[in-house]
This record gives C-alpha cells, structure tokens and sequence, in this order.
C-alpha cells in the first residue's frame, strides 16, 4: 500500500508531534521562512505538489496549516512568494504585502530577479512595506542554476540598496558544496562586511542538506553580527549543530519553509551531496517495521529537537530560536 499523499495530516503525524514535541516548541513562534501564493500566479502552471495544495495558499491557510503539525501555537513570520521560474512577480508580491498586512508582528520579503532596477527595488520595498528581499537561483541567466555563483542571482546593486534601506536578505546557496564552496563563503563575508547595515538570512541551515558542509563552511563567518541563518526544511541535526557551536544560538531562527512543511519524506546526506526521499523515489517497505515518513515540518521540528538536546541548549536558547531571536532582528 502506498504512503499517503502530500498535504495529509495523519493521526500518526499528530501522535508524533504530542509524544515527542509538544513538550518542546514554545507556546509563541516566529516562523522564518514561509511562502504564501496563489496558484494562479504561475504564469506556467505550478509543480505537481503545488497544485495537489489549497488554490490559496494566504496567511488564513498558512495559520491553519501550522496548526496541523504545531498545535495550539501563536505564529507570526516572514513570509515570501513562491519562487518559481513562472512566478507573475506583480501579483505575487502584491499579494504578499497584502496578507503580510493582516499580522502586524509579521514581516514580508520581496521576491526579486537579477535584472531589477536597484531603484525600483527600493521604492517598492518602501511602499509595500517590505523588510528585506528573497533573491533564488532559478532566475540566474544559466541552464544549470544549481550551479551559479551568488551574484549571479542577487547583484551587489541589489545588496547596497539593502544595506542603504536596513533590509534582511534570504539567500539559497546554491553550487554543489554550498556552505563548503570557497566562493560562497567569500561573497557571504565580504558583502556583509561592505555592508554591514544590510543582514543575512542564510537560507535551509546555510544551505546544510548535507550537513557535512556546513560543518566545513560556518566557520568562514564566524564574528559577522550580520548573519543569521533558518531551520528550514532541514532534517539532519549536524547542520543546526555546526551553526550553533560556531555561530551562537542567537543566529539560528526556526523556519517551517511552507508548504514544503506539508510534503511527506525528509532529506538525507549521501556523499558529498543530498537526497529528498519521498514516496515518488522511495518505496517505503520493511520487513522490520512498519515505514511511514511524517511530514516534513514535524521532521524538521524532530531534527531540531535532536540538536538542542544535543546541545544541552537551556529554555532561553531555545526560545530564542523560535522567536526571540526574530524579535531583535524585525524589533517586534
């Protein structure tokens, strides 16, 4: 029998939550990445599990949805459009800024390409009320974006105007060794040092799939007040561990990176790269044990558990991650 789909919320996934969580996430949240939209604003159409979601994904379904894998929580966040290579960017950032408004402790980030005017940049960020900007690769001028450089995708224009106006900046690595690349550590540290009034949020645990990579690479920010990272999507504690040790407590916020938090499976470190396993490329069969992957959210939430514990993180770190930690960056 086959695992069930995305979007599901099961009484096992429930059960999971209650027996290993509900201890442990405070009452209050800040979640750091989140992405609200609306399927008609993929000028192509959205990927298949995008569509196999609600035809609004706004903050009323955002707040419904986190109730299913943290219950009984009061959430605020940052939130994004979906960056999607077919994005309608007008409409997606107009409708962000719109629900954005609907939560006066949340904040909004502008989705934006390499090629946009600085200027226009600055002026929308000031009217729609926008805190910062979210830059991806696919709107890098290349084939395989996977493998572009950070400016690439985000122009030092862009950066300046950020510094210039105080925004935050959410950056996905990419390249294959993200955290470990040389070349990503170096543009990280240098624009954060040139511009020390605009702040980094390094996406996915400084990109840390492979947490291997991170544990290599965080070392090459340490001392930049500068730069935070997201728990987001990640399900291996070494990542959250290496930012941590290295970092502080005080630069890692939780991020549930909806809706990739209601897709069912987890990530996993092979090699010097990664895996998503998901009931597309993985047949869930053991003769052990019954195999049923939760949902990606409440994995993450597990992962991050693991590394506190691991940590002998006290209360007040702990809830600096899930919140305070966003209190002093947007002053809320």
């Amino acid at each position: 029998m086959p695992p069930p789909t995305d979007w599901q919320v099961l009484d096992a996934d429930r059960e999971l939550f209650a027996r290993e969580l509900d201890a442990f996430v405070p009452p209050r949240l800040f979640d750091a990445h989140a992405h609200l939209y609306e399927l008609s604003q993929f000028a192509a159409g959205p990927p298949a599990w995008i569509q196999r979601g609600p035809a609004s994904a706004g903050m009323a379904e955002f707040l419904r949805r986190m109730d299913e894998i943290h219950p009984g929580r009061e959430v605020d966040g940052l939130f994004f459009g979906f960056p999607n290579p077919s994005m309608d960017f007008p409409a997606a950032n107009r409708f962000l800024a719109d629900e954005v408004r609907t939560r006066p402790r949340s904040r909004g980030h502008m989705l934006v390409r390499p090629e946009m005017d600085p200027e226009f940049i600055r002026e929308s960020v000031r009217r729609e009320g926008f805190v910062g900007l979210k830059c991806y690769h696919v709107y890098a001028a290349r084939a395989d974006t996977y493998y572009a450089s950070i400016p690439e995708y985000l122009p030092e224009e862009h950066v300046r105007v950020a510094h210039e106006e105080g925004l935050s900046i959410t950056l996905h690595m990419v390249k294959p060794r993200a955290m470990a690349d040389p070349e990503n550590q170096q543009v990280i540290r240098v624009w954060a040092e040139r511009y020390p009034n605009m702040k980094w949020i390094l996406a996915h645990g400084a990109r840390g799939f492979n947490p291997h990579h991170t544990l290599e690479g965080i070392g090459a920010l340490r001392g930049l007040r500068n730069v935070w990272c997201d728990s987001s999507a990640v399900t291996d504690a070494g990542a959250y561990e290496a930012i941590i040790r290295t970092l502080g407590a005080d630069r890692l916020m939780y991020g549930s990176d909806f809706p990739v938090s209601h897709l069912r499976g987890r990530c996993v470190a092979v090699g010097d790269s990664f895996l998503w396993l998901s009931a597309d490329n993985t047949k869930f069969e053991a003769g052990y044990a019954a195999v049923l992957p939760t949902l990606i959210g409440i994995e993450s939430l597990r992962t991050l558990k693991l590394a506190c514990w691991s940590l002998q993180l006290k209360d007040r770190d702990i809830e600096q991650i899930f919140f305070a930690n966003a209190r002093e960056l947007y002053a809320l």
